[in-house]
């Protein structure tokens, strides 16, 4: 996948608003693999539905969302899966952590979905970079979300990808540990050639954005 197109998008939630300022809603946008954005959003403003959107969790909106040429209308629920296996992989605000199930555990489930994409060893490494190498076999329930964070930020990454959607990833991280995250999903996006779409209601990462838009 090339490029995500925006076309005249909008949460029917706010199909009755005229007043709408919005670099996305309602206008025409292009997201192309290789490139690093950042969208801020203000509370109510719809970060959670545009997630969804790309997501293909929802399709309450107007206007048109394009995967390359292909309307994500058009696309059937095994398409979906094989994009989000191999296309997309997103860091959820979230999490969607197995809370009963250790860091490793958590991770390797992706990993093994993706076919192994990534080592062992790369995988502890980041693991120790990230400073949560003695959680590897705590059940992730009992960390704290900071640290959860780490774990979903390298689950994240053992799949192959054309565009990451990261949302608030860096939320409840000090500034130590949110450049380490930025650091590595930076490097790992330039290493697969693929596009960040970082979101943010306040923090977020300092990476080298092509294009900041204003939700």
């Amino acid at each position: 996948m090339q490029t995500i197109t925006l076309k005249h998008t909008l949460p029917l939630v706010f199909a009755q608003q005229a007043d709408i300022k919005s670099d996305i809603w309602r206008q025409e946008v292009s997201l192309e693999r290789g490139k690093f954005y950042l969208i801020e959003a203000a509370s109510g403003t719809g970060k959670s539905s545009l997630c969804s959107y790309l997501q293909g969790y929802r399709r309450d909106y107007e206007g048109e969302i394009r995967f390359d040429d292909r309307d994500t209308r058009s696309l059937s629920v095994g398409e979906w899966a094989r994009i989000r296996q191999k296309s997309i992989s997103t860091l959820h605000q979230e999490l969607r952590l197995f809370p009963e199930l250790s860091t490793w555990d958590n991770i390797q489930i992706k990993n093994n979905l993706s076919g192994g994409f990534r080592k062992d060893s790369e995988i502890r490494d980041w693991l120790e970079t990230l400073g949560i190498a003695d959680k590897a076999e705590e059940k992730t329930g009992r960390m704290s979300f900071g640290q959860q964070q780490r774990v979903a930020l390298i689950r994240a990454l053992v799949q192959p990808f054309d565009f990451l959607l990261a949302d608030e990833p860096v939320s409840h991280l000090d500034d130590t540990n949110a450049s380490l995250v930025g650091d590595i999903l930076s490097a790992e996006a330039k290493r697969q050639g693929a596009a960040v779409i970082v979101t943010s209601i306040g923090k977020h990462m300092n990476l080298p954005y092509d294009k900041t838009f204003h939700l």
